[in-house]
Parts: structure tokens; sequence; C-alpha cells
């Protein structure tokens, strides 16, 4: 017979890593919180802080002695640090290094029968339904009647970006539920710079030879791009220019030979994009990149690079950005991708693909997706509540550490100085003791007291309710 509580001990197991080799973990749990934050670096990089690996104490009492007396069960968390000092000539060499173990604080430990006995009294944490990490699609009715298309793509940390059309068949991108800006712009800070870059990526850009029989077809057609002498610079006609006859002759005249243009009647791709740049105040990526860095943070960048790192730090940087492995594989399923799960940011191609999708909701080709439907929840257990509530702590942490690390004196700091466990032990406590998923143990037969760990709720933040 299958161990019925296998879900509870396996989270918490792969949470820890407890008999796995010290060299040979995963970057899962909590070794993937501390790979993530560390190292760290002060201001003006004379220590270095890097993290080696962790281990686990023995608890001072048994779970029984724990009820008996009214504490907690749990293990010492030490952790293997090594602060470099560089050296003052050559910031890139370490003059010194300081190995030590630093007490992180105690973890409350799962018993053998599933449950923590917290300040003696045993505690169940329940699992979590939440929203799976991924795209999602929706649509709306306007007041005039107006089907109006959305997509967003949620992460499992990090900032929502929402694609949504307008009535007037516009495209727009928010980032984090802010100001809406037309999806070219967005597009160009993104590397797409010109009108012609953004159509190709949408496969809408036809070719048209003047002396072709077939030219008449392309009457109507909108020019993709600026089409200019190239002895005299002088433009013709500009990107945007409906083609017909007139177009065509004068061309014709002047010896071009053929031309780019997207039909912005037929192709929804084209025409929605059309109507877009319409909207769009930014020609190229350098002014894309300051627009969208003046909505999202409110002031001019001090540079071009400081902008394209904002935006990339958004969407790239798996430090800011984490779809998890559950939202890659999803968005891989659903767009037919073959990004390795391993890879949790966001790529240019799901952005197209998302848009694209968008595009086919608008032509009526596909429908929105059933956000009640349980292919779109996920269960979020122990490990990974967890996991998050380290992340909490360590973020909290980062601060005294860098405050601790710029005040020092270079000969008489240690990594034990820069550590203040007692953030850790506050986080852990608070979540052990006020949680919604923390719930004192049903313990009215054997049965009720299965039920309830392995029950899922969804309560708590970032549930359905």
């Amino acid at each position: 017979m299958p161990d019925l509580l296998s879900l509870q001990k396996d989270s918490f197991q792969e949470f820890l890593q407890e008999n796995v080799a010290e060299d040979e973990r995963r970057l899962i749990g909590l070794e993937s919180v501390f790979r993530n934050v560390f190292p760290l670096e002060d201001t003006h990089r004379n220590y270095v802080l890097e993290y080696s690996n962790y281990f686990l104490g023995q608890p001072k009492y048994t779970p029984e002695e724990c009820i008996d007396r009214g504490v907690t069960y749990s293990v010492p968390l030490k952790v293997r640090l090594v602060l470099h000092i560089t050296d003052e000539e050559d910031k890139s060499k370490f003059a010194q290094s300081i190995e030590q173990e630093v007490y992180f604080g105690n973890i409350p430990y799962m018993t053998d029968k599933g449950t923590f006995v917290i300040n003696g009294a045993e505690r169940v944490i329940v699992s979590q339904l939440q929203r799976s990490p991924g795209v999602f699609f929706d649509e709306n009715i306007h007041p005039n009647g107006t089907k109006l298309f959305q997509a967003r793509i949620i992460p499992f940390r990090g900032s929502w970006v929402d694609f949504t059309t307008d009535i007037n068949d516009c495209l727009f991108a928010i980032i984090d539920r802010r100001r809406k800006f037309p999806v070219t712009m967005l597009l160009r800070a993104l590397g797409y710079s010109t009108n012609r870059d953004i159509f190709e990526a949408f496969d809408s850009v036809k070719s048209f030879g003047l002396s072709d029989k077939k030219i008449e077809s392309s009457f109507g057609h909108t020019l993709v791009e600026d089409i200019v002498d190239e002895l005299t610079g002088e433009i013709f006609f500009e990107g945007g220019t409906e083609v017909n006859q007139e177009v065509v002759d004068t061309l014709k005249e002047a010896g071009i030979k053929s031309i780019e243009v997207v039909d912005g009647n037929k192709d929804f791709s084209a025409m929605l994009l059309l109507n877009t740049m319409g909207k769009d105040p930014t020609q190229n990526t350098e002014q894309a990149l300051s627009v969208v860095y003046q909505l999202l943070r409110s002031g001019d960048p001090p540079n071009l690079e400081t902008a394209q790192k904002f935006i990339e730090r958004i969407f790239f940087s798996p430090k800011k950005y984490d779809l998890g492995e559950v939202g890659r594989y999803r968005l891989n399923q659903q767009f037919n991708l073959d990004v390795p799960v391993e890879n949790t940011v966001l790529t240019m191609d799901d952005i197209i693909q998302v848009i694209k999708f968008l595009v086919e909701m608008r032509k009526g080709e596909r429908g929105p997706d059933d956000i009640d439907h349980l292919g779109n929840r996920r269960v979020k257990t122990i490990g990974e509540q967890l996991t998050n509530q380290f992340s909490v702590a360590l973020s909290r942490m980062l601060r005294t550490i860098y405050e601790r690390m710029n005040l020092r004196e270079q000969e008489s700091i240690t990594p034990q100085d820069l550590i203040n466990s007692r953030v850790v032990t506050t986080v852990i406590n608070t979540f052990f003791g006020t949680s919604q998923l923390s719930q004192f143990g049903d313990q009215t037969n054997p049965l009720a007291e299965i039920t309830h760990k392995r029950r899922i709720s969804a309560l708590g933040p970032g549930g359905l309710t």
C-alpha cells in the first residue's frame, strides 16, 4: 500500500535535500534560495560573500518531548560562507579569504506523521491550490458591444505582462498593471527596431516585382518602409503609403524593380500592427527604450544602456523573472516550442507567439481559456511554500548584510558579523504560527488526521480567494 502522506514528506525532503551529498544537490528548495542570493559584494567591491553549502544539525528533543515541554521540534541550519577581501590595487583578485560556518536559525522539522510540532502543538501545513504560471487568454465585451481580447503572462516570480486589444483594433501592452502603451513600442524596445522587423516577425511581408503581371493584386496594400532613391536620398514614398497605379508608375520611372508590402485588409496581423503603429510615437529601439523606461519608472533614463538593462531585467533576468518549470512547460505545450524547461525566463519567441495567439482570437480561430479548468491550476506543496518563505527572509537580510559590509573595518570583519539569523527565525516562525495554511492538526480519529494532511486549500497569499 502506498504511503498516503508521501506528498507532504517527499516535498519536505526535496526542500531540504538532507540525504543528498552537498556537491550533488539540485537547484531546488533551500539550495536554490542560497544560489540565487549569493554571491554578494559591497558597493566598492571591497568584500565578496560567497555561499559554499549548508548542513543540518540534530534535533534537541524528540517530537514527544517537544509536545510535553511546549517547544518546537526543529533542527539547526548552518551555512558555510566564504568572505573574500579584495586587493586594494586590483579588485578582481582576493587578498584574503575567510571561511566560516554561520548559524542561520532553526528550521521546524517534519515528524514521521507528516506534522510539525510548533510550541508543543501539532500543526499541519496544508497544500495550496493556485493559478499555474504560464499564459492565459480571456475575452470581454466592451459597452459598445465590441469583443476585447486579452493575454496575461503570469510568472512564478516577476512582472505580470498583459497584451490586449481595444475597440479600434490596436494592440497594447501593460506591465505590472501600470499604464498601457502600444505593443509595437515594446517590440521596438526589445530589439525589433523598424516596422519591417516587426512585420517580418509576424510573417506579414509580401514582395512584388513592379513589372510582374500580378502587380495589380498589391493595390490597396501598404508599403512596409520608405522607398528611397539610393543616389540622391530622396524619399519617393513613405512607409505606410497605400499602393495604387500612380505609386507603381512613379516607382517604375525611378528604376525601382520591386516593392515590399503588407496586406492590412485580409491579413489580421498586418491590420492590427498597422493600427497600433498609428498610435506609436516611436520609430526605433532608442526612442522606444526611453519612452518605456519613463512609463515604468516615471523619469528619464540617465543613458540608453541603463534603459536597456532595465527592460532586460524585467523579462530576461533569472534573478528577477522566473516562470518556473511548470510555466515553461505550459508555454512550450501551448505554442509548440522546444525551449528547455530549465530556461525559466521569457524569450522573444514567447512574446511573439502570445501576440500571434491574440491575433488568432481576434480572427475568431481560437477561443479564451477556461480559468476554472484544473489544467490551469497547480498544487503548491510544503516544500515550495518554505522555499518562498526563505526567499523573503534572505531578501530582508540582504539590507543588513550590505550595510554591515559598507561600515566594517577591513581587518575585523567575518561572515558571522554580517549575518543576522533572527530575521530568518522571525519569518519562519511567523509562517508556521499565523499563516492560513498552517493549521492545528485534526486529531478526531486517524482517518480525519490523514484527510487533513492530504487536504488542498485555496486560502492564503497567491491562492484563488
